[in-house]
């Protein structure tokens, strides 16, 4: 359908005092075409973006080097990018980096984004690429995929790095008021997505100065790519239906943190303002075989603010 004419049908039914906030809010969201995606990803370096179809939804990724394959998963909100310092890795492993199903370049579909539908668009994805297993390492939500994965699927998963992963008590252990707020408030998605038109780049900042402890690091290209990748299409769908399935993750996977059987290595950003590094250490305690690092002047996604302490950490995780 053209876009004046989704435009207008939908508006038509509301109220006149809120048609023009249904309209504003609707330019941004699921009336847009499905964006293409870009040929090369660009970061510290340019490499190529691939395509594959899981369950019938487009997902984007990288994939670099030979050797024992890694699967790296981003974390709420976030895409690929989180992982460009990562690439390095390539010299001793085979790196897959896809954007999760909702995310970054991957296709946004209106589903509801329960933790199942993550898990098997993983399995889907190592599927495509004739992975039987591979290790795992993921960061914050990223984190709660590979935990689930390995529960749903351990012969899949060889071995786990979790970066300041999602915990047990999700709600009761965020210190983050930013992202108190963010969990708690309930707004209709047709205002989320209005405000997001209104407030997305103000927004964007706050919560990168929230996750990412040297601010110096976020600077304006920095800023300039999350704005960027926040305004392809309609990435408020999707967070909303993430947030609603926290409950989910509760019931069926964190109380089973007891049961994985993968060897693990949890590391955690000393100065992590969402998950401070005691939550890193209660976890520890209830995954067997798992060792945990607290990785010094690093907040959230210590992987991007410290990379060649993580990436060494990994590497000597990982030897024969």
């Amino acid at each position: 359908m053209p876009r004046p004419a989704c435009l207008a049908r939908l508006a038509a039914g509301a109220p006149h005092y809120l048609a023009t906030w249904f309209l504003a809010s609707l330019l941004m969201s699921g009336c847009a075409a499905r964006p293409e995606i870009p040929p090369w990803f660009d970061a510290i370096q340019r490499f190529p973006v691939h395509t594959a179809s899981v369950n019938g939804h487009r997902i984007a990724y990288l994939d670099e080097g030979q050797g024992p394959p890694l699967i790296l998963l981003h974390g709420y909100g976030g895409s690929m990018w989180q992982w460009e310092y990562q690439q390095s890795l390539t010299a001793h492993f085979r790196v897959i980096t896809p954007d999760l199903l909702g995310s970054g370049l991957s296709d946004k579909p209106d589903i509801d984004y329960r933790p199942a539908a993550l898990i098997e668009s993983v399995r889907g994805l190592m599927d495509a690429l004739g992975l039987p297993a591979a290790t795992l390492i993921g960061n914050s939500m990223g984190g709660g995929v590979a935990i689930g994965m390995a529960l749903t699927y351990p012969d899949r998963v060889h071995r786990l790095v979790l970066i300041d992963t999602l915990p047990d008590h999700v709600r009761e252990r965020l210190v983050s008021p930013l992202m108190q707020r963010a969990l708690n408030t309930h707004a209709p998605a047709w205002l989320a997505r209005f405000a997001a038109s209104l407030f997305g780049s103000r927004t964007t900042e706050a919560v990168l100065k929230e996750v990412v402890y040297n601010h110096d690091l976020i600077t304006p290209l920095v800023l300039d790519r999350s704005n960027r990748n926040r305004q392809r299409e309609d990435m408020v769908g999707p967070l909303l239906s993430l947030r609603d399935s926290l409950p989910l993750w509760e019931q069926q996977f964190a109380p089973r943190l007891t049961e994985l059987r993968q060897s693990t290595l949890i590391l955690w950003g000393e100065q992590d303002r969402l998950f401070p590094p005691q939550v890193g250490r209660d976890l520890q305690a209830m995954i067997p075989q798992a060792r945990l690092i607290v990785i010094p002047e690093a907040g959230h996604i210590p992987q991007w603010e410290q990379p060649q302490a993580v990436n060494r950490h990994i590497r000597e995780f990982l030897q024969p």
